[in-house]
């Protein structure tokens, strides 16, 4: 694997641990390979704020829509970062940084429910989230919402897991699958949406015009921007 730069914090000693256990690789019915990505994406992290690579890619967009080239433990206290509304949904590993920003919103599920949201119209230059939508029983009324609450010109910074091998499916009809176990932190942890190859499709559904996407490590971890 080649250099990476945490993208949160700045530093470039990452270490590995596995995350995937057997029922789910099976109930996901994923290859060795697959798995072998799967658990770089969330397993890999930055030694020093802890951000896997699944964080580093979401990072990335976000320091690409602020326009800088600097960590984010950086950029939060220049007087640009100072004037941007950000709505952090359910957090992510950009979380502690970003809530310095004085236009920093943290909504978290259940008190925020994506599907919708109680916020005004246009109301955010950044909404981001990381491996939420695939929980979300309707995503595509969830990036719609995204959507609503963006300001002109906003930007949506997002991650969920994607095996590009195939396509997404609804696991509706399959046996309930869960990331985490589920009798620790229950219901809200059951996975609605297993996306793939299509996954950027769904933004444009949603009423985006354009969705760009970051990369660390491919397969390993992607993340969407859509505005």
């Amino acid at each position: 694997m080649s250099l990476i730069i945490c993208s949160i914090c700045g530093n470039d000693e990452f270490e590995d641990t596995t995350i995937l256990w057997p029922a789910l690789i099976e109930e996901w019915e994923i290859s060795t390979e697959e798995a072998d990505y799967i658990n770089r994406q969330q397993g890999t992290h930055c030694v020093r704020c802890k951000a896997n690579l699944r964080g580093v890619a979401l990072g990335n967009a976000i320091r690409e829509v602020v326009g800088t080239g600097e960590p984010l433990t950086r950029f939060v206290k220049t007087s640009s970062a100072g004037r941007l509304r950000v709505l952090d949904i359910n957090g992510t590993a950009a979380s502690e940084v970003l809530s310095a920003l004085p236009g920093y919103v943290r909504a978290d599920y259940p008190d925020v429910d994506m599907q919708a949201m109680p916020f005004k119209a246009a109301s955010f230059d950044v909404v981001i989230h990381s491996d939420t939508l695939e929980h979300v029983p309707r995503p595509l009324d969830g990036l719609k919402e995204c959507r609503r609450i963006l300001a002109p010109n906003g930007h949506l910074c997002y991650t969920v897991p994607i095996i590009v091998g195939r396509m997404t499916r609804n696991r509706q009809n399959l046996r309930p699958s869960y990331h985490g176990n589920p009798e620790e932190s229950g219901y809200d942890f059951i996975v609605q949406t297993e996306f793939g190859a299509d996954a950027w499709t769904f933004p444009l559904q949603a009423g985006f015009s354009s969705v760009k996407i970051n990369t660390v490590s491919f397969p390993a971890a992607t993340a969407l921007t859509a505005c």
